[in-house]
């Protein structure tokens, strides 16, 4: 069965390279962020909100896991390659490689020809910030920040729950991921609502964060340092992150390039002082943003090759316990 799992994976890694996440098309992260809104307008108020919380994110991912544990069985019931096809579908829609990249090439575009306002409007669609006033280098560090936090949130981590569990634990992750982006907040509104989305996002995220970051950096050799120092910052600097986990993809990258992230932000006028990753090596320009994704595209391809080997090896090791035992 892990076999049948690579294969899915690696079908769904080309799937999503070529279609990537059509606007107009149907898609269960829309779906499923639907019932979650659904649940916060109805759950969100009153008493034991942090049960409530807990109670929605429980509900939430056993109907995901459900649903396609009943798809894909029925289709490996069908036919081995109809499981198989049904299953890189699905997996396809968990991951957002193809999407993460046009986002910030998005931003690159009029930032590269020195339109500040284009890149600054296109910055305000995928990061929280308030991006009014930014100039050239805080842009691109928003487009860097988050091609190397959703690195691992938007791809690896996925393809790594695929190989553990096939596209049901795929999709609950993607469930995971969806009631933490929308109700995981440590304010006023959500801080009670949202604990259990947080929490359970940031263990389903604990290990392929940190194998994504050291993949990094194994496959991508730093612009302006020597490996020993990066390495060095990568475990130096992860954990500064207010994230147990984004901080991996986020230093990995800053070694690589020779940058610094992090510092001053505001969101919605309130300044927000980040942990600084890196090394101020050079100044971030808006051409580091396309070396950002080139780190992606190497990460995504060197997991996937890892997910493999570490696939057949257990394979191995599943069918050698198998054969050894007495009954």
């Amino acid at each position: 069965m892990i076999v049948y799992h690579l294969i899915a994976i690696t079908i769904a890694y080309f799937i999503d390279k070529v279609v990537g996440d059509p606007p107009h098309w149907p898609h269960p992260v829309r779906w499923i962020g639907s019932l979650i809104s659904l649940f916060e307008k109805r759950l969100n108020h009153g008493k034991n909100k942090k049960f409530k919380g807990v109670a929605m994110l429980l509900f939430v991912l056993f109907l995901v896991f459900l649903i396609v544990i009943l798809l894909v069985g029925i289709s490996y019931q069908i036919h081995p390659i109809a499981g198989i096809i049904v299953e890189s579908m699905i997996i396809a829609t968990t991951i957002a490689q193809k999407s993460l990249k046009e986002a910030s090439f998005n931003v690159y575009g009029p930032l590269e020809k020195g339109d500040l306002a284009g890149a600054r409007n296109k910055l305000s669609f995928i990061v929280g910030r308030d991006t009014g006033t930014l100039n050239e280098g805080e842009i691109a560090r928003g487009a860097i920040e988050t091609v190397a936090e959703n690195t691992s949130d938007g791809v690896t981590a996925p393809l790594f729950w695929a190989l553990i569990g096939g596209a049901p634990l795929a999709m609950v992750y993607r469930a995971s991921n969806t009631c933490d982006s929308m109700v995981g907040y440590m304010n006023e509104r959500f801080k009670d609502f949202g604990w259990a989305s947080a929490k359970w996002d940031d263990v389903m995220n604990w290990v392929p964060s940190r194998i994504t970051g050291i993949i990094m950096l194994i496959g991508t050799k730093p612009a302006e340092l020597e490996y020993r120092r990066a390495w060095k910052i990568l475990f130096r600097d992860a954990k500064k992150h207010p994230s147990p986990n984004s901080g991996w993809g986020e230093a990995a990258v800053a070694a690589i390039l020779g940058i610094q992230l992090g510092g001053i932000n505001y969101y919605k006028g309130i300044l927000s002082n980040r942990a600084k990753m890196g090394e101020p090596l050079v100044p971030i320009q808006a051409g580091h943003i396309l070396v950002a994704n080139k780190i992606l595209d190497k990460t995504v391809f060197l997991f996937l090759l890892f997910l493999w080997i570490g696939g057949m090896i257990l394979e191995m090791a599943i069918t050698w316990i198998k054969s050894a035992a007495p009954f």
